[in-house]
């Protein structure tokens, strides 16, 4: 759960007639939940979120909340019953409507704890839709917490405005991976051998359902470079003439991603 700068004022949207709006501009406080929002209706926080709210945020019955689940756009709420196990909130309008963001798919070898933490928050604030683990011959490790690096992208998710949360998959060999892959989707991978044209180049032709995949610390092995080469749905890029980190390849990846062809929205 992540803030903003903190809320000064607190009028109820039954205050007078620009109440909402004025709450939505004063709402301090945004959470993902994994429920329906509609207008009119209540949502219950489960015991995690109530607890933040309330004992760590020390928000009482009134205060604004911005929610989004995924689908149905970001919503305005109040908290109507300020408890500290099932904090319950009313929702009161909607602030932004659902829109298409962009089919993007991160496929990396699983790092250290702190930097796998730290590429799933970047992945999350550039927009993409999917992280997957993929076992390489030279992956660090193949344990990851799931739970922990979904809870990571949702945080990620409140702090950047997202309206989504990407899904965080188990981890998956690379061979299984390239066996079951759907073929419309186009798989970039970057190849630090220098065999791949620079990405910027790569992305102008690429379709709109594309998936990076980033190897590990050493990079990939030889015949796994030569298994990415033979599939029709592969295309090798490259990042320049420095040693990236893997994480550093991510954000590298995806933000050059964004600033060529992202046209999600007149935001963007």
């Amino acid at each position: 759960m992540i803030t903003f700068p903190p809320v000064y004022a607190r009028p109820r949207a039954d205050d007078n007639p620009g109440g909402e709006k004025q709450m939505a501009d004063q709402a301090s406080i945004r959470l993902y939940v994994d429920m329906p929002l509609q207008g009119g209706t209540t949502v219950q926080l489960a015991k995690a979120q109530s607890h933040y709210l309330i004992n760590v945020m020390r928000q009482s019955t009134g205060a604004p909340v911005l929610l989004f689940n995924g689908t149905d756009g970001e919503w305005l709420a109040e908290i109507a019953d300020a408890d500290k196990k099932a904090c319950v909130l009313s929702l009161l309008e909607q602030i932004r409507p659902q829109i298409d963001e962009p089919d993007v798919w991160l496929l990396f070898a699983p790092l250290k704890k702190d930097r796998t933490d730290f590429l799933v928050e970047k992945a999350t604030e550039l927009g993409a839709a999917r992280l997957l683990p993929v076992i390489t011959r030279h992956t660090q490790t193949s344990r990851l917490n799931t739970d922990r690096l979904r809870a990571t992208a949702a945080e990620a998710a409140e702090q950047s405005r997202r309206l989504s949360v990407p899904h965080v998959e188990a981890p998956q060999p690379l061979a299984d991976i390239l066996r079951t892959w759907p073929g419309e989707r186009r798989l970039v991978y970057l190849d630090e051998t220098g065999n791949g044209q620079p990405l910027a180049k790569v992305l102008v032709d690429v379709p709109d359902a594309l998936a990076f995949l980033i190897g590990p610390e050493g990079g990939f092995a030889a015949d796994e470079l030569d298994a990415l080469g033979k599939v029709t749905f592969s295309v090798a890029a490259d990042l320049g003439p420095r040693i990236l980190r893997a994480e550093t390849a991510c954000v590298a990846a995806l933000a050059i991603r964004q600033a060529v062809t992202d046209t999600l929205s007149p935001e963007s």
